[in-house]
C-alpha cells in the first residue's frame, strides 16, 4: 500500500483538513502525519518523510530543490490549496515528482467576508464595537449604504464573477478592471485602473499575485481614490505597498480599510497594518469555513487516489515531466 505523508501542523490539522478527509485518506494508502506543531522545514520534513510516495503540503510547506532531491521514493506533492508559489515546480519536474494543486473551494466564503466588511466599514460597527469595549462615549456616525455605492473589483477571478453577481443583487453598481479577462457582462462597466479609483466607493482587490501586480496598490493608487472610500484586500498582501497605505490612512487620503492578508507569514496581515485604528483586519480567515476546507481537503484525497491509479487528476500542473510518477504506476506517455 501507498504511504502518504501529511504535513499540516497539528493544530491545524482539524481546521485545515478535516476528520473526514483523514478517514477518506486512510481509506486509500497508510497515513503519516506531521508529529509536531510547527511548520516544517525542507530538512525535517525529508526526514519525517524518507519512504513515502507522496506527500499532502500545508500552505507553509515548501517544495523546494532540497527537498525533492532528499526523497527519491516521492512520486507527488499534492497541495492542500490553490496557491502552488510554495513549490519550486522546475525542480520537482526535474526529480520526476508529480505537483497538483486544488481547485477554489472558498469562493462563496470569501466573497461573504468582502461583503461583511464592506458593511462593517460603511457603518463603522467595529470602530463603534471599540469605542463602547473601551468606555468610551460613542458618537452616531452617518453611514453608507451597499445599494446604490460602487463596487471597483480588480481581477476578474471566480470570486470577482460570484462577488458581483452578489453586489448585483444588493444594487450596487460595479466597475470591473482586468486587462486580461473580459466580464462579458453589461451589468458589469469594465474600465482602466485609474478609472476604477477614481469611481469606486469600495475598492475590492482580487487579482493575481505575480511580478506584475507586484505592489499595484501603490502612493499614486491610493492617491486616485476618492477620500470617502473604503480599500479592501482578500487577494495576498503582495499587492500592496504597506508604507503607501499607511500614509493613505494617516493623511486621510482613503477612508479606512479591511484586510484578510498582508506581507506577514502564513499570508497573514501584517501587525504594523492591521494595528492601524482605521483598518479593519482578520486572520486570514476569508476561506475558513467547513466547506470550503472540506471542498479542497477531500479534493486532495481524490487526487491521489487517481494519481495511484496512474492517472493524472485534474489540477495536475506538470504530469508530463513527472517520469517517476510516472514509471511507478505505469503511466504511458
Amino acid at each position: 500500500m501507498t504511504t502518504v505523508f501529511v504535513s499540516h501542523p497539528q493544530s491545524k490539522l482539524a481546521n485545515y483538513f478535516g476528520d473526514r478527509a483523514t478517514a477518506a485518506l486512510r481509506a486509500i494508502a497508510q497515513v503519516r502525519f506531521n508529529p509536531t506543531d510547527t511548520d516544517l522545514s525542507s530538512r525535517e520534513l525529508a526526514e519525517l518523510a524518507q519512504d513515502c510516495d507522496a506527500i499532502i503540503s500545508y500552505r507553509q510547506t515548501a517544495g523546494d530543490e532540497a527537498l525533492f532531491a532528499a526523497l527519491p521514493r516521492l512520486k507527488a506533492f499534492v497541495r492542500c490549496a490553490i496557491d502552488i508559489r510554495n513549490i519550486d515546480l522546475a525542480s520537482a519536474s526535474r526529480h520526476g515528482v508529480l505537483v497538483t494543486q486544488a481547485s477554489a473551494g472558498f469562493i462563496p466564503s470569501v466573497s461573504e467576508w468582502i461583503v461583511g466588511v464592506m458593511i462593517d466599514l460603511g457603518r463603522h460597527i467595529s470602530a463603534s464595537a471599540e469605542g463602547y469595549h473601551a468606555g468610551r462615549a460613542v458618537v452616531p456616525a452617518m453611514g453608507r449604504e451597499l445599494r446604490g455605492s460602487t463596487l471597483g473589483v480588480i481581477g476578474y477571478g471566480q470570486i470577482s464573477r460570484y462577488l458581483c453577481d452578489v453586489a448585483l443583487a444588493l444594487g450596487m453598481r460595479i466597475v470591473v478592471h482586468d486587462p486580461y479577462a473580459e466580464t462579458g457582462r453589461a451589468e458589469f462597466e469594465q474600465v482602466g485602473l485609474d478609472a476604477l479609483l477614481a469611481r469606486s466607493d469600495f475598492v475590492v482587490c482580487l487579482a493575481a499575485a505575480t511580478e506584475a501586480t507586484e505592489n499595484m496598490m501603490s502612493a499614486k493608487a491610493f492617491a486616485a481614490m476618492q477620500p470617502h472610500a473604503f480599500f479592501i484586500n482578500a487577494s495576498r498582501g503582495n499587492l500592496v505597498d504597506e508604507d503607501a497605505l499607511l500614509a493613505a490612512l494617516d493623511a486621510g487620503v482613503i477612508a479606512g480599510c479591511a484586510v484578510d492578508v498582508g506581507r506577514a507569514p502564513d499570508q497573514m496581515p501584517s501587525p504594523r497594518v492591521a494595528a492601524h485604528p482605521r483598518v479593519i483586519a482578520t486572520p486570514h480567515i476569508g476561506g475558513l469555513t467547513p466547506p470550503a476546507v472540506e471542498h479542497q481537503a477531500m479534493e486532495t484525497v481524490s487526487q491521489l487516489a487517481e494519481i495511484f491509479q496512474g492517472r493524472a487528476p485534474k489540477g495536475a500542473v506538470n504530469a508530463a515531466e513527472a517520469h517517476r510518477w510516472r514509471q511507478a504506476f505505469g503511466v504511458r506517455p
